[in-house]
Parts: C-alpha cells; structure tokens; sequence
C-alpha cells in the first residue's frame, strides 16, 4: 500500500513571498511617481491663475487652465484609487500565500517549543501585517522619495523659500525618527500583555465550570482586570506617544505653510518673487511634508507590522519544509524504539531517559508505572509528537521522519489522555474530517471501538453535530468516538494514552475487544496502562520509573518480577490510587 505523496505546501520565507509580488509593487511604484508629478498640478495651477489670468483678465485661459487642471485631478485620483486598491489585493494575497503555513505551524510549533501568550500570536502577526499592507501607510513609504523635486521647486522658486521648506523637512523627519525610538518598547510590551490577556480569557472560557461551582470567578475576573489595565495603559501609552507626536507635525506642518506664506508675502514686497510664486510655493511644501505627516500618523501600525514580521519570519524559519520525494509503503511488521530520550518542548530537562525496545506486528505493549514516570511522554515520542533529543523510532526500518506527517498519520493512531474532538459531526470526527470517506471505513471504526450501537441510538446518528471539543458527548462517550478516530483506516501502529480513564464497563468491554482486533489484523498497540483491565488483552509489558525503563518482557513474566517498596509483587503498576497488589 503507497500513499500518494499529497503532503504540506512548499514552505518559504515572507521575502520570497514579498518578492514574488514584485511586478505589482513595481507597478505601484510607478503609480506613485506618476501621482507625484500630477500632485505639482494644484501649485502650477495657482501659479498661472495668479501671474497670467488675472493680470490679463483672460477668461479663455482660465477656462482652458481649469479643464485642464480638472483632468489631471481626475486622472491623478484614479491612480490613488488603484494604488490603494493594489494595495489591499497585495495584502490579501500575501494572507492567502501565507496562511495555510501559518496555520500549520500554529498546530506544529506548540510541539517543538513552548509558546508564549494563547498560541494565536502567528494568526495575529499575519493580521497586522495584512492590515498595514491594505492601510494608506505604505503609501508614504512610496512617496517620501519624491520629495526632493518637490524641494527643488521650492528652491527653483526662491532660495529662502527652499530653505523654509528643507529646514520643515528635517524638522519632520527628526519627529520620524522619534517616534521610531519612543514607540518601539511601548508596542511590544502591549502586545505581549494583550496576549497575555487572551491567554487568561481563554482559560477563562476552558474553565467555566470550575469557576462557576466553586465560586473563584470574581476572583479570576479582578486577575483579569489587573491584566487589562496593564495592556489599556501600555496600549494608551503608544497610542498618546503616536497621538502627541502627530499632532505637533500637524500643528508645524500649518505653521511652516503659514510661514512659507509670509515669507513670500515679504518676497512679494520687495519684488523678488510673484504672488503666484508664493501661493504655489505653500501649495508646494504642504505637498512636501505630507509624506512624512502620513507616515508619523502611520507609525504605530508600522511599527506593530515590523514586529509582526519579524516574528512570522522566526517563526516560518523554526520549521523548515521537510517533504520527501520518494513515499514509503506502509508499515506492516515492526516497531523499533532506539535509546530514545525526550524532553517536554520549551524544556531542558529530559522527562525520558534511553528508553529502547523492539515490538512485531500482532504485539501488544502495556506501558506502566507511577505519575510521573514519562509514560505519556514516551508515547507522544513513538507517535511522532514530541521529536527525541536523542534516539529514533523506526517503523519497518524507516524513520517517522521519512514520511510526511500526513503520510504517517494514516499509519497511526492515537488516543490522547486529554481528548479533544472538533465542532463537526460524529462521522466527520471519526473519519478525522478526510474529504468524501468511505461510509464503510467510518463504520467499520465505530464498530471496532464498540460505538456504531451508541451513536445509531443518538437522533440524528453519525450526522449529530458534537459541539465545540465534543461539549455535546458525555466525557465516556467523547473518549469512544475518540478510540474510533484512532482506529479509522487500520492503522499499523495504535497508541492509546490511559484509554479507559472515562470509560464504564461497557466501554473497558469495547476497548479490549479494539485492542485485540488491532492484534488480531496484524498491527501494534501501545497501550499506557491506567486500570488493571487495560493490560487484559495485552501481552507485553513496560515498566518505567524516573523516565527510565525498569523492565520490559512477557505481561506474566515482567509483573512477578517488579516488587514495589517492601518487596510485595506488583500486578500492575500505575498511580497509586490505581495500583493493585
């Protein structure tokens, strides 16, 4: 059996992304320019009207003038309409290349590092980045290059009409780079104290429960408004940095117009310039200077894309596209556990220690021992959850990472001591939200997990729509579709973390029968061992102390041997509330 080798998308870097849209922004570019050169028409307009139509009182030149003007004016508006617009088709294009990446790492990454905040930021950043690229803030980043001409037409005018407006400029461009320095470290705290925010919201919203039976809700919500005021604060205290900042080159921008006014008023006087000229030449440096009164009210949103950037680009690095060319056949004799040890992701400390042990299909493998001992986590390392710092599991001889994760995730099934299902139906859930499954595929993994008569009895049967991780199933029942979803398409290796902690008699009933039925088609399970009825239909077992393995052998075998402290035989060993002498 070979799967066709339809796994992630290519991976690649936000620059390439970005460069690929070269030709638009190039385009762009261009538009700008273009927009720049008409943006002289309102100063040139003036300054005919002043020194040629009323000292000559010509109407047909006013007219002539004016239609002209008009049309460059609408031509002018139709290119800003279409850079703003090419713009936001940019963003959004650069959202739709990218998102699905991102997603992915979303679900990848919380498995190979310890993530700060929710675990949402990713989504956020792309956001931010988005909202900047389709805001009019680039748009200054593409015309503060044209601002020289409009410099040198000031000077071209009169030189101290030149110089009120360069001395404007670097005026301007110090409030830049201002706010560049004062609103870097503002933007940052307030964007790891909002996610710090959603993180209490959304456990909040996870607990609601707990909070409301025991009565520490107000509790949590003072916690919350703590934190709340801390983020409205940092966020009010940007926001007033950008806000005071915008406002003095707004107030100075009025003033230089105001004084390029009266200078050339003065220059009038004494006959060194037109009236035209000094009309033309405020038209002139407001033209100038809004680039960078664009950019300064811009600043904070270009400061948080900058930041959500540089993270999203951190991010794409830390998992780098890992698709193979060749795809193996499905696993169907062995499992092999070379020396492995394994470290919880974001931590130092290795949780399993040179765990290694060889099983054959048909095995059956109980893994025990007391909380604490690194049995979940040595299970999440078989699955290809957690990657070993040292060590490599081997299926057939390959290993995991020689198949693409969706490849491998047909070969595998597992069963979480946390289980999680998704807002859909039972058949959607079961069938792990495939396309089109095969009815009898779904069918067959009910029945194999003993569920097809619970769910038929349900009103609308495999098309019950579950709710939000399953919120409309009994935690019994939520387990069992669970195991079904693990067994769906006889996966070679099945692992199930403490698979009947929520389950009834029934229920420990329809498990040993899915375990020996893996056994029976010829496939491993692994089974972390939480009641002493989970090692029923098993025939090997594991014990591990400390992360390490303390025995490993035939069930019968290994449980006369491992003696708990004081030399009693040990049947099963599990948590102690669980372990049975």
């Amino acid at each position: 059996m070979s799967h066709s080798h339809s796994s992630e998308p290519p991976r690649t870097t936000l620059a390439a992304v970005l460069a690929s849209f070269r030709r638009a922004i190039a385009g762009i570019a261009l538009m700008s320019g273009v927009v720049n050169v008409l943006a002289l028409t309102g100063s040139f307009f003036m300054l005919q009207v002043y020194d040629r139509v009323i000292p000559g009182r010509s109407v047909p030149t006013l007219v002539g003038l004016t239609v002209f003007a008009g049309t460059l004016f609408i031509f002018q508006g139709v290119l800003e309409l279409v850079r703003s617009r090419l713009l936001v088709r940019i963003g959004m294009a650069l959202d739709a290349r990218l998102s699905g990446q991102v997603y992915t790492a979303l679900m990848r990454l919380p498995l190979r590092t310890k993530l700060p905040g929710d675990g949402l930021q990713s989504l956020r950043d792309l956001d931010q980045v988005r909202s900047f690229l389709s805001s009019t803030g680039p748009t200054a980043l593409f015309d503060l290059p044209w601002m020289p001409l409009y410099l040198t037409i000031c000077f071209l005018f009169h030189f101290w009409i030149g110089m009120t407006a360069l001395a404007g400029a670097i005026v301007l461009a110090g409030l830049t780079l201002l706010a560049e320095v004062r609103t870097r470290e503002p933007a940052k705290r307030a964007n790891s104290q909002a996610a710090a925010r959603n993180t209490l919201a959304e456990a909040t919203r996870r607990n609601a429960e707990v909070l409301q039976a025991m009565g520490f809700g107000a509790r949590i919500a003072e916690r919350w408004s703590g934190v709340n005021a801390d983020y409205l604060n940092t966020n009010a205290t940007a926001s007033d940095l950008a806000g005071t900042l915008g406002t003095i080159s707004k107030v100075l921008r009025m003033m230089l117009q105001s004084g390029i006014l009266a200078i050339g008023a003065y220059l009038v006087i004494h006959q060194q310039a037109t009236a035209g000229i000094m009309i033309a030449s405020s038209i002139m440096m407001s033209r100038a200077l809004a680039p960078v009164e664009l950019a300064i009210a811009h600043w904070k949103g270009f400061v948080s894309a900058r930041q959500a950037w540089t993270r999203l680009s951190q991010l794409l690095a830390m998992l780098p596209q890992t698709a193979t060319s060749v795809s193996l056949p499905a696993p169907v004799s062995a499992l092999a556990v070379e020396s492995i040890s394994v470290t919880p992701p974001g931590e130092r400390r290795a949780v399993v220690q040179d765990v290694g042990f060889a099983l054959e299909k048909g095995a059956g493998l109980g893994v025990v021992g007391p909380s604490a001992s690194g049995k979940s986590s040595l299970v999440r390392a078989i699955a290809g959850i957690w990657l070993p710092i040292r060590g490599t599991v081997r299926l057939d001889g390959a290993t995991l990472d020689q198949w693409s994760l969706e490849e491998l995730g047909n070969h595998v099934g597992y069963l979480p001591q946390d289980v999680q299902l998704f807002d859909g139906t039972i058949a959607e859930n079961i069938a792990r939200f495939e396309p089109r499954p095969p009815s009898h595929k779904i069918l067959a993994a009910a029945r194999a997990a003993g569920v097809h008569d619970l769910v038929v009895h349900l009103p609308e049967g495999y098309e019950t729509r579950i709710g939000e991780a399953g919120a409309a199933l009994s935690a019994g029942q939520r387990q069992r579709i669970a195991l079904a979803r693990a067994l769906y398409g006889d996966p070679f290796l099945v692992i199930l973390d403490e698979p009947n902690s929520n389950l009834d008699a029934e229920g420990e009933a329809a498990l040993a029968a899915a375990i020996e039925g893996v056994r029976a088609r010829g496939g491993i399970a692994v089974v972390v061992a939480h009641r002493p009825s989970a090692l029923a239909s098993l025939d090997q077992v594991l014990v591990m102390a400390n992360g390490r393995v303390q025995a490993f052998g035939p069930k019968n075998e290994v449980l006369g041997k491992v003696t708990r402290p004081g030399g009693v035989p040990l049947k099963v060993v599990s948590g102690p509330e669980e372990a049975t002498q």
